[in-house]
């Protein structure tokens, strides 16, 4: 892979733990992540605008767009119920292994095959997800709906990746984001107001500091999408690309156990390197 393309996914992999923190954080993970998808679609849109993009080329993608629009709601549903129920973490090394979910999705619905190394990647990455789930002294799976949140998240991750990737060729990445989160943002939106109490605490202002600055994990989140869609436009490859995207993972591990006190951040750490390592493995045999 090209050393521009290796920046550009490098830096979207930093950046993107720090919007999952500031969800994470957030008092109401469900209405934050709502308005970090409007604000992302807002993003796009005027990005575009400025650049001259052409908006009328998602009218040749529209199969695949539906595929990435549903692998989206599979991620960000998934997403924000883990957040609620457990550790970033723990949890975010799992929802971001999707060169896994993108080799298995290859294998069976696109007839391709892979070396005995990239099983071998597999199973360490398999390991290294034990690993980060055990707790001693506790059952190994004291959180079984966080880990199948996690899980659902993890497979539409993989989805819109491979969608994402193949829409790179025809497209440009402002108008991918503003179509997508564009769709999306009303659902999450009818879904907050649906589950939100009947008489909340205090009414929400939408012009209060406290709302305002959510504007900042969702421009962290677009720019951090949209340096992994041109790198797919620069001609990156899917697996390729979301392995080196796994720096991420490290990142998370960091900053949930300084900002988020969660516990056994050296165990974790180093499950998570595990998991790095297989993915690597897997992306680039």
């Amino acid at each position: 892979m090209v050393p521009d393309i290796v920046v550009l996914v490098l830096v979207s992999a930093f950046l993107h733990p720090l919007w999952n923190l500031l969800i994470k954080k957030s008092s109401d993970p469900q209405f934050a992540f709502m308005f970090l998808t409007f604000t992302i679609s807002a993003c796009g849109l005027i990005h575009g605008l400025i650049v001259g993009a052409d908006f009328s080329a998602v009218f040749e993608v529209l199969p695949l767009l539906a595929i990435s629009i549903f692998g989206q709601l599979l991620y960000g549903n998934g997403l924000t119920a883990t957040l609620k129920r457990g550790d970033l973490s723990m949890y975010y090394p799992i929802i971001r292994a999707s060169p896994v979910i993108v080799v298995a999705i290859s294998v069976l619905f696109l007839g391709k095959s892979y070396a005995p190394i990239i099983l071998l990647g597999i199973l360490l990455v398999v390991f290294g997800v034990f690993l980060i789930l055990y707790r001693r002294g506790t059952n190994f799976l004291e959180n079984p709906a966080a880990l199948g949140f996690a899980l659902l998240a993890l497979t539409g991750t993989g989805l819109y990746s491979l969608a994402d990737a193949e829409m790179m060729k025809t497209m440009s990445p402002q108008v991918l984001i503003f179509v997508i989160d564009g769709v999306i943002a009303p659902i999450y939106a009818l879904q907050w107001y649906r589950a939100r109490p009947a008489k909340p605490a205090a009414p929400l202002n939408l012009l209060s500091v406290k709302t305002l600055w959510l504007l900042v994990p969702g421009i962290i989140c677009y720019a951090s999408y949209f340096l992994i869609l041109l790198a797919y436009q620069l001609g990156g490859d899917v697996a390729t690309v979301t392995a080196l995207r796994q720096a991420s993972i490290l990142i998370s591990v960091i900053l949930g156990g300084m900002f988020l006190r969660e516990g056994a951040i050296l165990r974790r750490f180093s499950a998570a390197a595990i998991i790095v390592g297989g993915i690597v493995v897997i992306a680039l045999n």
